[in-house]
């Protein structure tokens, strides 16, 4: 079982111009979390599945899309933070050590990746994934928490300049539109009993949705997520059923009272 709980809290920023930047930011930001979570899901499903064996078919199919999605997604990301946010941030004294702490942390990050790409077995490559998604998650916090205040807060920058057409920093690449019905990244969903897991029970609700359509987004044509939640998500439904342009099922296999768990399937 996957829990995401990236951490967001208010930000004080210099104009609602600014303001509007922060959370275009932090809502791609739960998006590449969910992502990345429910690849790393399909890959410790695949490690060992309902039999006791790996399932090596679904392994190979869970690895090449998570190695897709961090080269094409998540290491674009973080470079481009190298390029537009982090000199702008590195300026103030206060936050020169920590830009510097946070581009090391960029170098484990592109390590992990290589580390997965070169995986040939299910279970050093779960591990990978697994590494990958907590030090990614706590980097967005450091992000979310220590970055973008220091540049939504000073009225001598602009956030929401700097981000201006910045896919790779607020999503939409025109190249990978997850929205598509016909979405086929393969993440690996294999046996009808091993199906990847996403509690958000624990994601603050400001980016709960974000965090669900980045996880949604990474399961394939056919594929299912089993998704908890805190009660009944009938408006986020709502939002799927549009991103997945109606070809989604949903049933039910638990209905409260302290959790309610959907099976959503892709058509």
């Amino acid at each position: 079982m996957t829990t995401v709980s990236p951490a967001t809290n208010v930000i004080v920023a210099s104009n609602a111009e600014e303001a509007t930047a922060v959370e275009a930011v932090k809502q791609h930001h739960a998006e590449l979390s969910g992502r990345l979570a429910a690849h790393a899901e399909a890959l410790l499903t695949a490690a060992g599945s309902s039999t006791g064996t790996p399932d090596r078919s679904g392994f190979e199919q869970a690895r090449r899309a998570a190695v897709s999605f961090c080269t094409t997604d998540l290491v674009p990301h973080a470079l481009a933070e190298e390029d537009t946010l982090y000199p702008t941030a590195a300026k103030t004294e206060r936050a020169r050590l920590l830009v510097e702490s946070m581009i090391a942390e960029h170098r484990v990050i592109t390590g992990l990746v290589e580390e997965l790409t070169q995986a040939t077995e299910p279970v050093r490559s779960a591990a990978a994934a697994g590494a990958l998604r907590v030090l990614f998650d706590t980097h967005l916090a450091k992000e979310n928490d220590l970055v973008l205040p220091i540049l939504a807060g000073d009225p001598a920058v602009s956030l929401a300049g700097i981000l201006s057409g910045m896919h790779e920093l607020l999503g939409g690449h025109p190249d990978h539109d997850h929205g598509d019905s016909g979405h086929s990244c393969g993440c690996g969903e294999s046996d009808a009993g091993d199906v990847p897991e996403l509690d958000v029970r624990m994601v603050p609700h400001a980016i709960r949705h974000a965090t669900v359509f980045g996880a949604f987004d990474a399961i394939p044509a056919g594929g299912s997520l089993l998704l908890v939640a805190p009660h009944d998500p009938i408006p986020l439904l709502q939002q799927l059923l549009t991103r997945a342009g109606g070809q989604l099922t949903i049933s039910y296999e638990e209905r409260g009272p302290e959790a309610w768990r959907l099976r959503l399937t892709r058509a």
